[in-house]
């Protein structure tokens, strides 16, 4: 488990759409979503940041809520059914998977902050980025979920 590391992510101002659900919809739900928006990248601009797809979200037991967006610089005009927030600051737990073995990356994760007493920061949002490349068939995606605490010498493992 050594690809498992605490970063610390600025906060980001993003633009994207969402899909709230129960669970027993996804994978399928976000891998619709994300294609749905990388059809409407085009309306952006050209204000994306990076070509990194950021998904953030936010569950209960029951159901999801989660997002395809990119990271741009504020916008006053947003395109029409997309919105625009900003995720602060946050310390997160992460793992870099790929978008075929996001599962397998998620334990891997959960094990590492649990074997390091690390804990989820409830109310703050989880985070998927992929970095898409049309050319290969299996993508790298960074899992990241937030964690309570700042004292970085004690998350430096």
């Amino acid at each position: 488990m050594n690809n498992c590391t605490v970063v610390t992510k600025p906060a980001m101002n993003l633009v994207g759409i969402s899909y709230c659900g129960p669970y027993s919809t996804f994978p399928d739900e976000a891998i619709r979503l994300q294609s749905e928006f990388l059809s409407r990248k085009h309306e952006l601009n050209g204000e994306v940041k990076s070509t990194a797809l950021h998904s953030p979200y936010f569950g209960n037991e029951v159901f999801a809520t989660y997002w395809a967006c990119y990271e741009v610089a504020h916008m006053e005009q947003v395109p029409q059914g997309m919105v625009q927030f900003i995720i602060p600051e946050h310390h997160y737990a992460m793992v870099t998977s790929t978008n075929k073995r996001i599962g397998e990356g998620y334990e891997q994760l959960f094990a590492w902050m649990n074997e390091h007493k690390l804990i989820k920061q409830d109310n703050a949002v989880s985070l998927e980025i992929f970095y898409i490349d049309e050319h290969l068939e299996e993508e790298p995606v960074d899992l990241l979920i937030p964690i309570q605490g700042s004292d970085r010498q004690a998350l430096d493992m």
